[in-house]
Protein backbone atom coordinates (compact mmCIF):
# COMPACT_ATOMS: atom_id res chain seq x y z
CA UNK A 1 0.00 0.00 0.00
CA UNK A 2 1.40 3.44 -0.89
CA UNK A 3 1.97 5.78 2.03
CA UNK A 4 0.21 8.66 0.26
CA UNK A 5 -2.20 8.57 -2.67
CA UNK A 6 -3.78 11.52 -4.47
CA UNK A 7 -6.45 10.69 -7.03
CA UNK A 8 -7.62 13.36 -9.50
CA UNK A 9 -7.30 16.12 -6.92
CA UNK A 10 -8.57 19.57 -7.92
CA UNK A 11 -8.56 22.97 -6.22
CA UNK A 12 -10.12 26.16 -7.56
CA UNK A 13 -9.73 29.76 -6.45
CA UNK A 14 -12.57 31.64 -8.05
CA UNK A 15 -12.25 31.00 -11.76
CA UNK A 16 -8.66 29.77 -11.49
CA UNK A 17 -7.94 26.05 -11.20
CA UNK A 18 -4.72 25.95 -9.19
CA UNK A 19 -4.51 22.14 -9.11
CA UNK A 20 -6.12 20.23 -11.95
CA UNK A 21 -6.75 16.47 -11.71
CA UNK A 22 -3.40 15.67 -10.10
CA UNK A 23 -2.85 12.02 -9.21
CA UNK A 24 0.20 10.93 -7.27
CA UNK A 25 1.43 7.94 -5.28
CA UNK A 26 4.28 8.13 -2.76
CA UNK A 27 5.80 4.95 -1.36
CA UNK A 28 7.24 4.62 2.13
CA UNK A 29 10.89 5.65 2.28
CA UNK A 30 10.85 7.75 -0.88
CA UNK A 31 12.16 11.28 -1.33
CA UNK A 32 9.90 12.93 -3.91
CA UNK A 33 10.78 16.35 -5.28
CA UNK A 34 8.06 18.68 -6.61
CA UNK A 35 9.15 21.32 -9.10
CA UNK A 36 7.47 23.84 -11.35
CA UNK A 37 7.51 27.52 -12.26
CA UNK A 38 5.85 30.13 -10.07
CA UNK A 39 2.09 29.69 -10.17
CA UNK A 40 2.29 26.05 -11.18
CA UNK A 41 0.37 24.81 -8.12
CA UNK A 42 3.19 23.48 -5.93
CA UNK A 43 2.19 25.31 -2.75
CA UNK A 44 -1.49 24.56 -3.29
CA UNK A 45 -0.65 20.87 -3.68
CA UNK A 46 1.33 20.97 -0.43
CA UNK A 47 -1.57 22.68 1.31
CA UNK A 48 -3.95 19.97 0.09
CA UNK A 49 -1.68 17.22 1.43
CA UNK A 50 -1.01 18.99 4.74
CA UNK A 51 -4.61 20.01 5.39
CA UNK A 52 -4.36 23.78 5.08
CA UNK A 53 -6.77 23.45 2.14
CA UNK A 54 -9.47 20.91 1.32
CA UNK A 55 -9.73 19.68 -2.28
CA UNK A 56 -12.80 20.65 -4.28
CA UNK A 57 -12.79 17.18 -5.79
CA UNK A 58 -10.63 14.09 -5.80
CA UNK A 59 -9.30 11.97 -2.96
CA UNK A 60 -6.32 12.24 -0.61
CA UNK A 61 -5.44 9.02 1.22
CA UNK A 62 -2.85 8.33 3.91
CA UNK A 63 -2.09 4.60 4.26
CA UNK A 64 -5.31 3.83 2.44
CA UNK A 65 -7.51 6.01 4.64
CA UNK A 66 -9.28 9.00 3.13
CA UNK A 67 -8.14 12.19 4.87
CA UNK A 68 -9.76 14.87 2.67
CA UNK A 69 -10.34 18.08 4.55
CA UNK A 70 -8.84 17.04 7.89
CA UNK A 71 -7.33 20.01 9.73
CA UNK A 72 -3.52 20.25 9.85
CA UNK A 73 -3.36 19.34 13.55
CA UNK A 74 -5.41 16.21 12.88
CA UNK A 75 -3.11 15.21 10.05
CA UNK A 76 -0.13 15.90 12.28
CA UNK A 77 -1.52 13.42 14.78
CA UNK A 78 -1.78 10.90 11.94
CA UNK A 79 1.84 11.44 10.94
CA UNK A 80 2.12 14.34 8.46
CA UNK A 81 4.53 17.10 9.49
CA UNK A 82 5.46 20.21 7.53
CA UNK A 83 8.13 22.87 7.54
CA UNK A 84 7.70 26.29 5.95
CA UNK A 85 9.85 28.46 3.70
CA UNK A 86 9.60 31.35 6.17
CA UNK A 87 10.92 29.80 9.36
CA UNK A 88 9.13 31.17 12.41
CA UNK A 89 10.28 29.62 15.67
CA UNK A 90 9.09 31.03 18.96
CA UNK A 91 11.94 33.57 19.23
CA UNK A 92 11.82 34.11 22.99
CA UNK A 93 11.84 30.38 23.73
CA UNK A 94 15.03 28.37 23.77
CA UNK A 95 15.80 25.85 21.07
CA UNK A 96 14.92 23.05 23.49
CA UNK A 97 11.60 24.65 24.39
CA UNK A 98 10.71 25.03 20.71
CA UNK A 99 11.19 21.31 20.19
CA UNK A 100 9.20 20.53 23.34
CA UNK A 101 6.22 22.23 21.68
CA UNK A 102 6.39 19.70 18.85
CA UNK A 103 6.63 16.82 21.28
CA UNK A 104 3.31 17.82 22.80
CA UNK A 105 1.28 17.79 19.59
CA UNK A 106 2.35 14.82 17.45
CA UNK A 107 1.70 11.10 17.34
CA UNK A 108 3.72 10.26 20.44
CA UNK A 109 3.04 12.92 23.04
CA UNK A 110 5.83 13.21 25.61
CA UNK A 111 6.05 15.28 28.78
CA UNK A 112 8.42 15.82 31.67
CA UNK A 113 11.97 14.50 31.78
CA UNK A 114 11.35 12.09 28.92
CA UNK A 115 10.33 14.94 26.67
CA UNK A 116 13.41 16.97 27.55
CA UNK A 117 15.67 14.00 26.80
CA UNK A 118 13.99 13.42 23.47
CA UNK A 119 14.17 17.12 22.57
CA UNK A 120 17.91 17.15 23.28
CA UNK A 121 18.35 14.05 21.10
CA UNK A 122 16.47 15.70 18.23
CA UNK A 123 18.55 18.87 18.49
CA UNK A 124 21.72 16.81 18.32
CA UNK A 125 20.42 14.83 15.33
CA UNK A 126 20.09 18.01 13.24
CA UNK A 127 23.41 19.52 14.28
CA UNK A 128 22.25 21.70 17.16
CA UNK A 129 23.95 19.83 19.98
CA UNK A 130 24.90 22.43 22.58
CA UNK A 131 22.22 24.90 21.45
CA UNK A 132 19.48 23.75 23.83
CA UNK A 133 19.52 26.86 26.03
CA UNK A 134 20.02 29.37 23.23
CA UNK A 135 17.02 31.60 22.41
CA UNK A 136 15.65 30.69 18.98
CA UNK A 137 15.62 34.35 17.96
CA UNK A 138 19.41 34.48 18.11
CA UNK A 139 20.01 31.61 15.68
CA UNK A 140 21.34 31.99 12.15
CA UNK A 141 19.11 31.24 9.15
CA UNK A 142 20.65 27.78 8.73
CA UNK A 143 20.31 26.98 12.41
CA UNK A 144 16.69 28.12 12.36
CA UNK A 145 16.14 25.68 9.49
CA UNK A 146 17.72 22.96 11.62
CA UNK A 147 15.44 23.89 14.51
CA UNK A 148 12.37 23.87 12.25
CA UNK A 149 13.33 20.36 11.14
CA UNK A 150 13.84 19.18 14.74
CA UNK A 151 10.46 20.62 15.73
CA UNK A 152 8.78 18.79 12.85
CA UNK A 153 10.55 15.54 13.72
CA UNK A 154 9.33 15.92 17.30
CA UNK A 155 5.82 15.10 16.10
CA UNK A 156 7.04 11.61 15.06
CA UNK A 157 5.95 11.91 11.43
CA UNK A 158 5.73 9.17 8.85
CA UNK A 159 5.58 11.80 6.08
CA UNK A 160 7.57 15.04 6.12
CA UNK A 161 6.66 17.94 3.83
CA UNK A 162 9.57 20.34 3.27
CA UNK A 163 8.52 23.67 1.75
CA UNK A 164 11.63 25.29 0.21
CA UNK A 165 13.78 24.11 3.09
CA UNK A 166 16.92 25.26 1.25
CA UNK A 167 15.70 28.76 0.35
CA UNK A 168 18.11 31.49 1.42
CA UNK A 169 21.03 29.15 2.12
CA UNK A 170 24.56 29.37 0.80
CA UNK A 171 25.86 26.53 -1.43
CA UNK A 172 27.70 25.00 1.53
CA UNK A 173 24.59 25.25 3.71
CA UNK A 174 22.50 23.75 0.91
CA UNK A 175 24.84 20.76 0.79
CA UNK A 176 24.48 20.37 4.56
CA UNK A 177 20.69 20.60 4.26
CA UNK A 178 20.70 17.87 1.61
CA UNK A 179 22.61 15.58 3.96
CA UNK A 180 20.16 16.34 6.78
CA UNK A 181 17.28 15.25 4.56
CA UNK A 182 19.11 12.14 3.37
CA UNK A 183 19.78 11.17 6.98
CA UNK A 184 16.05 11.36 7.76
CA UNK A 185 15.28 9.13 4.77
CA UNK A 186 17.92 6.63 5.90
CA UNK A 187 16.05 6.52 9.22
CA UNK A 188 12.94 5.43 7.31
CA UNK A 189 11.11 8.73 6.92
CA UNK A 190 9.24 9.56 3.70
CA UNK A 191 9.87 13.08 2.36
CA UNK A 192 8.11 15.28 -0.19
CA UNK A 193 9.92 18.53 -0.90
CA UNK A 194 9.17 21.64 -2.92
CA UNK A 195 12.29 23.48 -4.06
CA UNK A 196 13.37 26.03 -6.66
CA UNK A 197 17.00 24.90 -6.49
CA UNK A 198 16.86 22.53 -9.44
CA UNK A 199 20.23 20.83 -8.96
CA UNK A 200 19.42 20.09 -5.32
CA UNK A 201 16.07 18.49 -6.19
CA UNK A 202 17.61 16.39 -8.95
CA UNK A 203 20.48 15.30 -6.71
CA UNK A 204 18.38 14.48 -3.66
CA UNK A 205 15.14 12.99 -4.96
CA UNK A 206 14.39 9.39 -5.86
CA UNK A 207 11.56 10.69 -8.03
CA UNK A 208 10.62 14.12 -9.37
CA UNK A 209 7.13 15.45 -10.09
CA UNK A 210 6.79 18.56 -12.27
CA UNK A 211 3.70 20.78 -12.30
CA UNK A 212 2.73 23.37 -14.87
CA UNK A 213 -0.46 25.47 -14.73
CA UNK A 214 -1.84 23.17 -12.05
CA UNK A 215 -1.31 19.95 -14.01
CA UNK A 216 1.25 17.20 -13.56
CA UNK A 217 3.40 17.09 -16.69
CA UNK A 218 6.14 14.70 -15.52
CA UNK A 219 6.70 12.08 -12.85
CA UNK A 220 9.79 9.89 -12.85
CA UNK A 221 13.47 9.43 -12.17
CA UNK A 222 15.37 12.75 -11.93
CA UNK A 223 17.65 12.04 -14.89
CA UNK A 224 14.69 11.24 -17.14
CA UNK A 225 12.58 14.18 -15.98
CA UNK A 226 15.46 16.61 -16.55
CA UNK A 227 15.60 15.52 -20.20
CA UNK A 228 11.86 15.52 -20.81
CA UNK A 229 11.23 18.00 -23.67
CA UNK A 230 8.01 19.27 -22.08
CA UNK A 231 9.78 19.95 -18.77
CA UNK A 232 12.65 21.69 -20.53
CA UNK A 233 10.19 23.82 -22.46
CA UNK A 234 8.03 25.00 -19.54
CA UNK A 235 10.51 25.12 -16.69
CA UNK A 236 14.12 24.04 -16.82
CA UNK A 237 15.24 25.85 -19.96
CA UNK A 238 17.99 24.65 -22.23
CA UNK A 239 20.79 25.90 -19.98
CA UNK A 240 19.56 23.76 -17.08
CA UNK A 241 20.29 20.53 -18.93
CA UNK A 242 23.52 21.58 -20.65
Amino acid sequence: MPLLTLTKVCKNFGGVRAVNNVSLMVESGEIVGVMGPNGSGKTTLFNLIGGALAPDSGVVELLGERVNGLAPHRLCQRGIARTFQLVRPFPALTALENVLVGLGYGREKLTGAGARRRAAELLASVGLDGYASRPAGTLTVMDRKRLELARALATAPILLLLDEFMAGLTPAETAAAIELIRARQRDGLTVILVEHIVWAVLDLSHRVVVLSAGEKIADGAPALVAKDPHVVEVYLGESATS
